[in-house]
């Protein structure tokens, strides 16, 4: 049988291009007649009749969470011509046992597969992959939302609408426990018992990202034993260690960051192959152990092909300081343009100083080199040109990246953004068919209260002031 034909004769890809719907379950969830494709579960597999696969007794409890959860004809059939028995792998036990998921269910954040042991053996698993709501089914929408949030209290109104929840120290430490407005009453300490906290508030399926508190120990086995800290707090199926980009700075500099003018004193790339490697190799190392890694502090869009030499499951494109610095860049050249006069560039050279373009041993740096320093910068953004300029060239070009890899659980994060363009600018972005093949590896991540500003607009307050006081008997 033609399975695109109905019984009716109807054929059912000229059906959806007429009415540009998919025969199915309808707009109101109601079973459209018009869907002849077959349908199977994992149940179907194991025949009623006992001439099919068996269960495997020790595994039925297991296995009766997921005997009516459908399965593509395809593999129905691969299952069926292989299997004697059905079961479940060690890891599927595990993970229902760890999250203690409600009886037929699966947890969120995983979806599921098969494994083909000898004697005829298939085995359902579970497979870590947070693009899966509970029970395997796809969440929502291809691209994720995350938070850059270590507050309990900002993260629960969210909470369920995560893939992600990313902290650093500074986030830990600087915007929640020595914020005495966020740590209410002083009631958390300690970073482990803000991270313990959150992993109790956010459910099994939302990875938690968690950086190294000092990237340039020389212990190596201490950095591991942090990791293993974050696995044991949060379970390997959530903690992602983050691994940041270290730069030029080393053990031996890093101090310039901390003490006196806090200005760093050599150019942020130049130094030995190994310090500005240290953080790749980092990466290399907690893969190699079995952590996923997000390599973080990604600023600009050449950094990326490395990095993922490195075989990160996130990369990252910071977009805040980049549209800020390079709106700076562009507003001095256009100065000096306009006037000729070479204050523009001495201002443009302190700029450069201040943001770490050049090193604080720089202060006499030539102002023609000044100069052509900006616009190979303003350039390389493509934002030389008229008008505002979004930001967004590093997205863009990291998702063409991701396109060319063979790392398909690599994902990109889109993180650092404020004011008024940002979200708008991305949300655009989502939109345009160039991107539509990798919407499923982005992940758009902010604090909660900045994604919060836009779920909201000006008619939901004048239609709430419509029915509200059409309800209370407004005349």
């Amino acid at each position: 049988m033609d399975i695109t034909q109905n019984n009716y004769g109807i054929d059912l890809g000229q059906y959806r291009s007429a009415t540009g719907l998919t025969p199915g379950n309808d707009r109101l969830g109601r079973f459209n007649s018009l869907d002849m494709t077959p349908r199977a579960t994992i149940g179907s597999v194991i025949a009623a009749s006992g001439t099919g696969p068996k269960a495997v007794q020790d595994d039925a409890i297991y296995l009766a969470r997921v005997l009516d959860f459908p399965l593509q004809l395809t593999a129905y059939k691969e299952v069926s011509s292989i299997a004697k028995w059905i079961g479940v792998t060690p890891n599927f036990r595990e993970v229902i046992d760890y999250f203690k998921a409600p009886a037929k269910e699966t947890p969120a954040g995983f979806r599921l597969g098969f494994v083909v042991k000898s004697d005829g053996l298939v085995q359902v698993d579970l497979i870590r992959d947070i693009s899966y709501d509970k029970n395997g089914q796809k969440r929502p929408t291809d691209f994720l939302f995350s938070a850059d949030s270590a507050n309990p209290y900002e993260v629960a109104p969210i909470k369920d609408l995560l893939g992600n929840l990313t902290c650093n120290p500074g986030i830990i430490y600087d915007l929640f426990i020595n914020n005495p407005k966020a740590n209410i009453g002083g009631q958390f300490k300690t970073r482990d018992e803000v991270m313990l906290e959150i992993g109790k508030v956010l459910g099994p399926g939302c990875d938690i990202s968690v950086e190294l508190n000092n990237p340039f120990d020389s212990d190596i086995q201490k950095l591991l034993d942090e990791a293993a800290k974050f696995s044991e707090m949060l379970s390997p199926y959530r903690v992602v260690i983050k691994v940041p980009h270290t730069g030029s700075v080393n053990a031996g500099n890093v101090n310039e960051l901390l003490s006196g003018d806090k200005k760093f004193h050599r150019r942020y790339d130049q130094g030995p192959t190994a310090d500005l490697l240290r953080g790749h190799q980092l990466a290399v190392l907690m893969r190699e152990h079995g952590y996923r890694v997000n390599f973080t502090l990604m600023f600009e869009p050449y950094q990326t092909a490395m990095a993922l030499q490195a075989k990160p499951y996130f990369i990252n494109s910071f977009i805040r300081h980049r549209e800020s610095q390079t709106a700076l860049i562009k507003r001095c050249l256009a100065q000096y343009s306009v006037t000729n006069d070479p204050a523009f560039l001495a201002d443009l050279r302190t700029v450069l100083i201040d943001k770490d373009y050049l090193s604080a041993e720089e202060k006499d740096f030539d102002l023609f080199q000044v100069k052509k320093m900006g616009e190979r910068i303003l350039e390389y953004r493509q934002a030389d040109g008229p008008g505002r300029c979004d930001g967004l060239d590093g997205i863009r070009h990291n998702l063409r990246m991701l396109k060319a890899t063979n790392l398909p659980d690599t994902r990109l994060i889109v993180c650092s953004m404020e004011g008024d363009y940002n979200y708008p600018d991305i949300d655009r972005l989502l939109t345009d068919p160039e991107f539509a093949d990798v919407l499923d590896r982005l992940v758009i991540t902010a604090q909660p209260d900045y994604l919060a500003k836009f779920t909201s607009c000006n008619q939901v307050v004048s239609y709430q002031r419509r029915f509200m006081n059409a309800a209370n008997g407004a005349k």
